[in-house]
């Protein structure tokens, strides 16, 4: 019985709609109210018209008052249109049902009397959604204190349980919050970046909203009114409070945040499916692939403003001889530029502004924003902190536009080597949150990490023993759980997707197609096609054809296991070790700074 077998029709799109309750009756009353209603469906392909997304990639939610629809911090691939009632954000960090345990150090305690006494002075901080814009996000202790102490329950069963605030009008009055009306949408930015949720949102009231899986979302961006509606959402409601997170943004004023708000300026560099080009290029010189990176901001050239990633991985380098050197990899709310707009800032007119000393560069795709220097100049350097400014640029190796000294090369992240740092960055491993390194001097090749996988994974290890090399570490292909998982990009049913809790990505067996979308999307081979088989252990077989049903397997970090990764724990040398290669620190920690 070995080789039985079972016929079957090859899966499709959807064959797995988001809801089996989207009848043709809700679907045409969704096509009569906006946003739907405002579209061009001409501009939609005809192998999925407007009419099909809203029928596959759409469910409604009957909520009650005080349902968590989602918290800060938990990943999502959704996003959600309110059709009736409101829905209230959290704009102060509030995160239900945590329970962090507080370390009361000195700075903690001041932090936590500051917040007590504004507290008192504020006014009501509910605010409507008009005036978004000026909300801030606070990190205080009296925001920590309302996650650890509210009270939250629980209703419903199996996955439709879900966690409820139990003092709603409460809740909302000890928070800044902004409201979300019937036809507004929110969660979308989460949904399409595959980043963090920003915020936490609650049912304020019995509300009906309509989820929107993000295949559906990216389909419906197509309609250039609602691309360019989703842009401005971003700019008039969430832009402020992301820049609040930043260290430098902390003590701006209200008002100079609304000018800051005005004149930034949204630019992407590369592309966001930027595997394709990765594959193409992955064999060049580091020569060459450091020159065909898009350059956002060119050493040399006049500092015109204030630079923050909002999204993907940029290269902070600097020319050395004919070619470049590596100084660091910029993610998720890294600063550029500041530097040099300080310099000018404290000299004023009595020396000539110097350029940018450093490039910038995107690494496949980059999400920026840009802060013009006359707003840096009028609305954030007057209100950064002393202790929160860079130090003074003693020796510039720019002025004028033109190299003036060969300054030595300061190493901005950690203690990691250059020549390693250089080669995650080429190799895009930067994007690994839970990597795979193996230390060969230690590794005896005795294959028990190989074994323990097959083991926990019926019989067939879902990693190889082989991969990328840098001295003496090899970063072997199992799947790295990355920060920007672009094998999410390309399957059409979502059935590789990330937890929401735990951000590891996972496959949804069940709702998999077998089109090999995530495998060819993966940049490092990291996820494989293997046979399908049923309940039985039979392979599954196309009915018209005969041929195999195919289907993605990779590593899932034994996501269900006590113990961790299994082949972590069972290396009798500690030479093989899983780790995030996107934290510079751990990177130093880990790997000693030594390739050798």
């Amino acid at each position: 019985m070995a080789n039985a077998s079972v016929e079957i029709e090859r899966p499709d799109r959807w064959d797995h709609p988001l809801s089996a309750e989207m009848s043709a009756g809700v679907v045409q009353q969704l096509l009569a109210s906006p946003p739907f209603s405002l579209m061009d469906a001409e501009r939609f392909n005809r192998n999925a018209p407007l009419a099909d997304i809203l029928q596959n990639d759409t469910r409604l939610h009957r909520l009650s008052a005080g349902d968590v629809i989602f918290r800060e911090g938990q990943y999502g691939g959704s996003a959600y249109l309110v059709l009736d009632g409101n829905i209230r954000i959290f704009l102060t960090q509030f995160i239900p049902g945590a329970r962090p345990r507080r370390k009361w150090t000195g700075k903690a305690l001041l932090d936590w009397w500051n917040a007590k006494r504004q507290k008192a002075k504020a006014n009501a901080k509910s605010i409507d959604a008009s005036d978004r814009r000026a909300n801030r996000r606070s990190n205080s202790g009296q925001d920590e204190r309302h996650a650890a102490t509210a009270e939250v329950g629980y209703r419903g069963e199996g996955k439709e349980t879900r966690m409820y605030l139990q003092d709603v009008p409460g809740v909302i009055r000890d928070n800044t919050t902004s409201q979300v009306t019937p036809g507004e949408m929110f969660g979308e930015l989460a949904a399409i970046s595959r980043a963090p949720r920003e915020f936490t949102a609650v049912a304020e009231c019995d509300c009906v909203l309509l989820e929107i899986r993000w295949q559906g979302l990216k389909l419906l961006r197509q309609d250039h009114a609602f691309k360019e509606l989703l842009d401005e959402r971003y700019r008039g409601e969430l832009l402020a409070n992301q820049l609040r997170e930043t260290a430098q943004f902390r003590f701006i004023s209200d008002d100079s945040m609304e000018e800051i708000v005005k004149a930034a300026k949204f630019e992407s560099f590369g592309n966001m499916e930027w595997y394709a080009d990765y594959r193409k290029k992955a064999n060049k010189p580091s020569s060459e692939q450091i020159e065909e990176e898009p350059l956002i901001a060119e050493e040399g050239s006049f500092a015109v403003g204030l630079w923050i990633v909002r999204g993907g991985f940029a290269r902070q380098s600097r020319r050395q001889g004919a070619g470049h050197r590596t100084l660091a990899y910029l993610s998720k709310g890294s600063v550029f530029g500041l530097e040099e707009l300080a310099h000018n800032y404290r000299n004023g007119s009595e020396s000539p502004p110097i350029p940018y000393q450093e490039s910038l560069r995107a690494i496949g795709y980059v999400d920026a924003i840009c802060i013009p220097k006359a707003t840096v100049d009028c609305h954030v350097l007057p209100y950064i902190r002393r202790s929160d400014l860079p130090k003074v640029i003693e020796q510039p190796r720019y002025q004028f536009g033109q190299p003036v000294v060969d300054a030595s090369l300061t190493q901005t992240t950690a203690d990691v080597e250059t020549g390693l740092l250089e080669f995650l960055v080429e190799k895009r491993l930067i994007n690994g949150q839970r990597a795979m390194a193996i230390d060969l001097d230690r590794c005896t090749r005795c294959d028990d990490c190989v074994r323990a996988c097959a083991s926990t994974h019926g019989g067939t290890p879902v990693f190889e023993r082989r991969g990328m090399q840098y001295g003496k570490w090899m970063f072997a292909q199992a799947c790295m759980h990355c920060e920007d998982p672009v094998c999410m990009i390309g399957c059409p049913t979502g059935a590789i997707h990330r937890d929401s809790e735990s951000g590891l990505v996972a496959i949804n067996e069940s709702t998999c197609i077998g089109c090999k979308g995530c495998a060819e999307s993966c940049p490092y081979d990291n996820i494989r096609m293997v046979a399908a088989t049923d309940g039985k252990g039979r392979a599954k077989v196309e009915q018209s054809t005969g041929l195999p049903i195919l289907q993605a397997t990779k590593c899932d970090f034994c996501a269900t296991a006590a113990s961790g990764p299994a082949c972590q724990s069972a290396c009798p040398h500690d030479a093989l070790f899983r780790f995030d290669l996107s934290d510079g620190d751990e990177v130093a920690r880990k790997m000693g700074g030594r390739a050798a």
